[in-house]
């Protein structure tokens, strides 16, 4: 038997799981998916093969987690290649080599996107994204996810402000926040904290009606550029007039298909029912004590066609079933679907 109907049954159950933000449905789900991909992911087998993992697992965390660089080193997928329906791909450059996570459906992938947002409880904003369009960088995840989040927008009123070529359009941006500013109407900003710190080093300070909110992700590194986000919501404060709970930072990646988010400073990441997020001891894997630190481990129900557990080289502090973030392990290379996007930016915004 091949693997597609064993894995749209596994799908119909993630999406019930998903839509009800079913976290007891966890458990089972993750020994299913498990062995599963086992069985039909080549790459996976043969890593737990390495690893000397014989029996199967009766805890989701004795699930082995694929280390996250294995996704530029082989084809990560639990399906045959010629039933492949979207590629999104890693960033390619400072030698790291290129990557890329394969989807045979997007179901869960955006089922994951919009229930997460959900899950924020945010209110319906006009959106105004300075992030490339998926048109325009259809493999990368980042572009893809502010596409579908369209169907969160009154109206799917979404506003891109990247130029052909990815530079910020200045101009645009600027003519738009005064339309809206003038009809008092509350908008969502969504961009890479670098699109972000361009941005605000470009433009004179304005106030932004009140209801407004913010969405940055990712960091700076490739860029050359460092900035705490704490700087960055100062920033924002001065020139935008959004206070540090207007903005919401998401932590997510090219090899997963769902996010964790966290709102203002100083509250932890939080992953959504369907996920688990743990921080391990680099020398054990063994799941760290309450306030330590070690290595971000992700456990991904909607990453079924791919691998369910990866092992990043993201450094965080364990706060309950929660985790603080701390940043890239300084030995490992930059990273991330954010990346992809900044680079697209080309430098400084251009009016």
């Amino acid at each position: 038997m091949g693997p597609i109907g064993p894995m749209m049954t596994l799908e119909h159950r993630i999406s019930a799981a998903i839509a009800a933000a079913d976290s007891a449905a966890f458990d089972e789900l993750a020994l299913e998916v498990f062995r599963f991909q086992r069985a039909f992911n080549a790459p996976y087998d043969q890593h737990c093969r390495l690893l000397g993992v014989t029996d199967s697992p009766t805890d989701w965390r004795q699930i082995p987690a694929l280390p996250q660089a294995a996704f530029r080193h082989a084809p990560v997928r639990a399906f045959p290649a010629d039933a492949t329906v979207a590629a999104f791909h890693t960033s390619g450059t400072t030698g790291e080599g290129r990557g890329a996570h394969y989807f045979c459906s997007l179901r869960l992938y955006e089922e994951a996107i919009l229930r997460g947002w959900d899950l924020l409880g945010l209110p319906l904003l006009p959106q105004i994204i300075l992030i490339p369009s998926p048109g325009a960088a259809p493999h990368s995840s980042l572009s893809h996810m502010m596409g579908a989040l369209k169907a969160r927008a009154p109206g799917g009123e979404q506003h891109w402000c990247i130029r052909p070529g990815g530079a910020l359009d200045l101009d645009r941006l600027r003519g738009l926040l005064d339309e809206f500013g003038a009809a008092g109407r509350p908008v969502l900003l969504l961009g890479t904290a670098l699109a972000f710190l361009h941005w605000f080093e470009a433009m004179n300070s304005l106030q932004l009606p009140a209801g407004s909110l913010a969405f940055e992700t990712g960091g700076y590194k490739g860029s050359g550029r460092a900035l705490t986000r704490s700087a960055l919501y100062e920033m924002a404060h001065r020139q935008l007039g959004l206070d540090a709970p207007d903005i919401i930072n998401e932590y997510g990646m090219t090899e997963l298909s769902s996010q964790c988010y966290t709102r203002g400073l100083g509250r932890p990441h939080a992953a959504p029912p369907w996920m688990r997020a743990i921080v391990v001891d680099p020398a054990t894997g063994l799941e760290v004590a309450e306030g330590e630190t070690g290595l971000l481990r992700i456990y991904d129900l909607a990453n079924l066609g791919s691998v369910l557990a990866i092992q990043t080289r993201d450094l965080a502090v364990r706060r309950g079933a929660d985790f603080e973030l701390l940043g890239r392990d300084p030995a490992a290379l930059p990273r991330g679907c954010s990346r992809a996007a900044d680079e697209m930016l080309g430098g400084p915004v251009t009016s």
